[in-house]
């Protein structure tokens, strides 16, 4: 089955933004598509800024909804995503930093005989969902499409952008509330914003994705002034194989099936080895090389192809 990953700048990933669950589900989605395009060279998506089509076949089949649920629910994002704005911070020269606003996308229309979302991304949006900057976060949508919460969506988000150390600094609680896509006047005592934001959000984590989180609350005083989380990739149920089948990855079929955490692991180690040489791309940083190799770890022809490097920076299916 094809992997189908969001890839997003940190920048995007730590933006305010306040977007409902079926606009943030609307938006993964056409990232997917998107990036399924420019990977296959088909860059007029880009040049000539053509629409991203999203059919309610895709959203019904990616998030489990009924027919009539994602015809309504997608009328209805196209009438309110056009107005959403989001704020996000660029580095300039000298250390400056450019604290931009923007919309999502610059035009959107549903078509009803095909029940279709078309929509152009803000031209300030792709550079942060392309590979084109050097800090980038990604997952596979499988994992956010059991959650009813868009407030798990976004944090779930803010916490993967931490995956390699497992755990985040402190985050203040006003800009938690803007991240998580809180509006000004919503949820201003703590026992409903705990109940209504971030415990669901918390419960379906761990319910539904690859990670269990937990947080802790930081006070001055009696009052809570923000908070940190840690978590943990969830063991994956181990196969047992009969143990007089030992796999040769020479046979055509050889392909071994690593966690999220193992493939971004071994990815960052494969980048920096000199046998990867021949598979860079020109001016590309280390880590956005590693983020093509964990995603060419996800085909099973590369995969066969890679293994022998794969073993040499430490990996063993055994």
């Amino acid at each position: 089955m094809k992997k189908e990953l969001v890839v997003k700048d940190n920048a995007l990933i730590n933006a305010s933004y306040s977007l409902n669950l079926v606009e943030q589900r609307l938006i993964l989605l056409a990232i997917v598509v998107l990036r399924e395009h420019t990977h296959n060279m088909e860059l007029d998506y880009l040049a000539f800024n053509k629409p991203i089509k999203v059919t309610a076949d895709s959203y019904i089949n990616t998030f489990g909804v009924s027919q009539s649920t994602a015809y309504e629910t997608l009328k209805d994002a196209c009438k309110t995503l056009f107005a959403r704005q989001f704020s996000y911070q660029e580095p300039r020269e000298r250390g400056r930093i450019a604290n931009k606003t923007t919309r999502w996308v610059s035009d959107i229309a549903y078509v009803d005989n095909s029940a279709t979302v078309e929509f152009t991304f803000a031209p300030a949006v792709l550079p942060l969902i392309l590979h084109l900057e050097k800090h980038l976060t990604s997952y596979e949508i499988t994992q956010v499409s059991n959650l009813t919460s868009g407030y798990a969506i976004r944090l779930y988000e803010l916490l993967i952008a931490w995956r390699s150390v497992g755990k985040t600094p402190e985050i203040k609680l006003s800009e938690f509330r803007q991240k998580m896509g809180v509006l000004e006047g919503e949820y201003q005592r703590m026992g409903q914003f705990k109940e209504k934001v971030l415990h669901i959000a918390i419960e379906q984590i761990n319910e539904h994705t690859d990670i269990t989180a937990e947080y802790e609350q930081h006070k001055e005083g009696r009052s809570i002034v923000g908070f940190s989380f840690k978590f943990k990739q969830k063991q994956q149920p181990k196969i047992e194989k009969p143990k007089d089948l030992k796999r040769d990855p020479n046979t055509p079929d050889f392909f071994i099936k690593m966690t999220d955490a193992q493939r971004h692991l071994f990815a960052n180690k494969m980048s920096e080895m000199p046998e990867m040489s021949k598979y860079s791309q020109g001016t590309e940083s280390y880590q956005q090389f590693a983020v093509r190799i964990a995603e060419m770890l996800l085909q099973p022809e590369k995969f066969r192809e890679l293994y022998p490097i794969l073993e040499k920076a430490g990996f063993s299916h055994d």
